[in-house]
């Protein structure tokens, strides 16, 4: 039974999603947190991972860690994001098992699902077509993860279990002028324009391509209501259900961040998957549902993102 003093690994802790879970789980009354830096501990070092866990001997892990990216890095460094990503998911689990720990929520992706698979996507796609091949190799390391889980909880009767999230975004996300996903990107790009008093703002493809976006305070709450199942599902979405157009979104921080100019969009430039947006039916048949619009989660990332960078504490790797 997970109380209040339960000892829980948060990996990843300072990234957006980690961070966020470490801030819920606080809020929520959670006293004994386990949290370690890259530079404490490298999670590709399985020896170092192996070492932490018997040290440390954590009753639950949550494994928010990993190599993120958008469309440009996935495609520009696929060895690194395939290499890093499976063997933070191997050495984090399989740590786990190995110290006896009972309890594991890896958190995956969205992109884990085929490029053409019915839109909304149900947890049955998964591995039911080709991979988008902009983001297969994050993909790959992600499905071997969640299949890790499963084949632990299987064999070894452990609630290894994970959670696929549609495109996550709030406080804490990383700004990276090339690396980062769609929606700091975008945020970042109005403010720069609006900044500069730009006449115009130039973004990727079409503009056609459909998503779903989650706030990742919204998505740390649905990781504390998984910890009170007793018996969750091997994997479960979690979103909104909702989609939205790339098109759509630049023309919504258009009007929350007041930026005056034009918006171009350069069909040269790689769309990704024409839509990708989940089916929560599951998750809401398991009673959880997010409360955080998009129009006020981008007026909230926004918020941060202004502080952030008022403090030069503004992630951009």
């Amino acid at each position: 039974m997970i109380t209040k003093k339960t000892k829980i690994y948060v990996a990843g802790h300072n990234g957006m999603v980690g961070s966020a879970i470490y801030r819920a789980l606080i809020a929520d009354g959670y006293e004994n947190i386990v949290t370690r830096t890259r530079r404490q501990l490298d999670l590709c070092d399985a020896a170092a991972v192996d070492a932490f866990y018997r040290e440390e001997q954590p009753e639950v892990v949550i494994v928010a860690a990993g190599r993120v990216g958008g469309i440009w890095a996935n495609s520009t460094y696929p060895v690194e994001f395939l290499h890093d990503n499976l063997n933070i998911a191997s050495n984090t689990i399989s740590g786990a098992h190995k110290a006896g720990v009972k309890r594991l929520i890896f958190l995956g992706s969205n992109c884990i699902y085929p490029k053409d698979c019915p839109q909304p996507i149900r947890e049955e796609h998964l591995l039911s077509g080709p991979l988008e091949p902009t983001n297969e190799a994050y993909a790959i390391a992600k499905i071997a993860g969640l299949k890790y889980c499963s084949y632990f909880r299987k064999e070894y009767g452990v609630c290894y279990h994970s959670l696929m999230p549609a495109n996550m975004y709030g406080r804490n996300d990383n700004y990276h002028a090339q690396n980062s996903h769609v929606f700091p990107a975008l945020l970042r790009r109005f403010h720069e324009a609006k900044q500069a008093k730009a006449k115009e703002i130039v973004i990727w493809g079409t503009g056609k391509p459909i998503r779903e976006f989650l706030h990742a305070d919204d998505f740390a709450n649905c990781v504390i209501f998984m910890l009170t199942l007793d018996n969750p599902p091997d994997w479960v979405n979690v979103g909104t259900g909702q989609g939205i157009s790339i098109r759509d979104l630049a023309y919504l921080f258009k009007d929350v961040l007041e930026f005056d100019g034009t918006i171009t969009f350069d069909p040269s430039k790689p769309d990704g998957m024409a839509a990708k947006y989940l089916d929560t039916s599951l998750l809401k048949s398991l009673g959880w549902t997010p409360k955080i619009d998009l129009r006020s989660g981008i007026q909230d990332a926004y918020k941060h993102f202004l502080a952030e960078s008022g403090t030069h504490t503004l992630r951009e790797k």
